[in-house]
């Protein structure tokens, strides 16, 4: 599954820049309510609350914002009704979409969602109508020129890492199983291994290609959204081409 880390550096990349304005402040504390929502508040015991947290603090969310959230999750304050709803679909070139989203109101964000993949290029489609085509993944990325490789392989394969790569963009990425995802991070951290992209996600099984035009579209719908409030993440099956991620 070489190539994967494309389109997750361009969200990292672009990621820097919403957290500057404050942008992803909102989509994360939606993903903390929802996490201790559904497994408690308490991170020691909450992975999914825990790996929310931590990337909460990664783009410097305070602390008071945080609290906050893990209370609404917790039903100790108002504002923790959200529902995980997942949108499927096609982009320009035929190329398979998915986003994960988090909402208070469906009627809402299904109409949006659906008037964005219209406008740029492409269509939701049914349940299920591409999701055989991903696997959900635990993706480590990093720097293959700031890293020794071969302590990264050993690193992952002795705890639960499935696979371990480099990619033409001169990256090295590291897959688990979602319930591996916390141990393998931490044993990364204290190998001292700087990650540049740590997340769950769903990842192709297998990759399309299309031309260098096209390519670009399904860029500017995937961007559009993620920016959506209520998106929290966005996957595709498009293996961008080099000059594409060399223009973003």
């Amino acid at each position: 599954m070489a190539g994967h880390s494309k389109w997750a550096n361009i969200q990292h990349r672009k990621g820097r820049v919403d957290a500057q304005r404050g942008k992803l402040w909102s989509k994360l504390s939606k993903g903390i309510i929802v996490a201790a929502k559904s497994g408690g508040g308490d991170p020691n015991s909450n992975f999914r609350l825990r790996k929310a947290i931590d990337d909460a603090k990664a783009v410097s969310m305070p602390k008071d914002n945080i609290a906050r959230a893990i209370k609404r999750g917790t039903g100790e304050l108002a504002g923790g009704d959200l529902e995980e709803i997942l949108y499927e679909g096609y982009g320009p070139g035929g190329v398979a979409v998915m986003c994960e989203t988090l909402t208070d109101n469906r009627n809402r964000t299904g109409p949006e969602l659906r008037s964005i993949f219209s406008k740029l290029g492409g269509e939701i489609g049914k349940s299920g109508c591409v999701a055989y085509l991903f696997e959900r993944k635990g993706l480590f990325v990093f720097d293959a020129e700031a890293v020794d490789e071969e302590t990264v392989m050993e690193v992952a394969l002795e705890n639960g890492g499935d696979d371990v790569e480099s990619t033409d963009d001169g990256k090295l990425q590291v897959m688990c199983s979602p319930d591996q995802f916390q141990s393998l991070e931490d044993a990364l951290q204290k190998a001292e291994l700087t990650m540049e992209v740590k997340e769950v996600t769903r990842l192709p099984q297998t990759t399309v290609d299309v031309e260098s035009k096209i390519a670009k579209k399904v860029i500017r719908l995937l961007e559009a959204i993620d920016e959506h409030d209520d998106v929290q993440t966005v996957s595709t099956n498009l293996n961008i081409p080099d000059d594409v991620m060399d223009e973003d």
